[in-house]
């Protein structure tokens, strides 16, 4: 999985040369081949940590998570059986832990096919472990904001509800 933050993306939302404490952005890498690369730190935290600002007081800026080779089909075949989330609800992110649980909508799936919708889920799990079990990166790119990120296909989550 390969993840890069561009600040200086033409048109991109997160566009900026500076931030918001005035230290220059540059473009860069957060994840390179499944390994963390740095840590997204603005002058305060840096000086914390005893380490250098990468510019990104106020958050960060356009990342993107590269797309991988297959699409939203060649992802559910190679799941063959699991959940299809479409829709999430609510705000679940503990930021200390990591511990992650929100409300879920969707389709189970079979043989790689949809079998039927399934609503009033939930999804649990853990942000470590979420990027950790990424099986697969789509190649079905959807921009939200300053994020792009193709479909995710996740080996391991809790799901509960009937």
């Amino acid at each position: 999985m390969q993840i890069s933050e561009r600040p200086h993306l033409p048109r991109g939302l997160a566009s900026s040369y500076f931030d918001s404490d005035g230290v220059a952005t540059h473009d860069r890498e957060v994840l390179v081949d499944g390994r963390l690369q740095g840590y997204f730190l603005s002058a305060y935290s840096a000086r914390k940590l005893g380490m250098q600002s990468t510019g990104n007081a106020g958050g960060c800026h356009n990342l993107i998570v590269h797309p991988g080779k297959r699409g939203l089909q060649g992802l559910l075949r190679k799941m063959g059986r699991g959940l299809l989330v479409t829709e999430l609800l609510g705000q679940g992110v503990n930021y200390v832990t990591g511990d992650y649980s929100r409300g879920a909508a969707g389709y189970w799936i079979e043989g790689g096919e949809i079998v039927h919708p399934v609503e009033g889920i939930t999804i649990a799990g853990n942000l470590r472990d979420m990027f950790r079990n990424v099986a697969a990166v789509g190649n079905d790119v959807l921009v939200r904001g300053s994020k792009q990120v193709g479909s995710l296909l996740i080996e391991k989550m809790k799901v509960a509800g009937d």
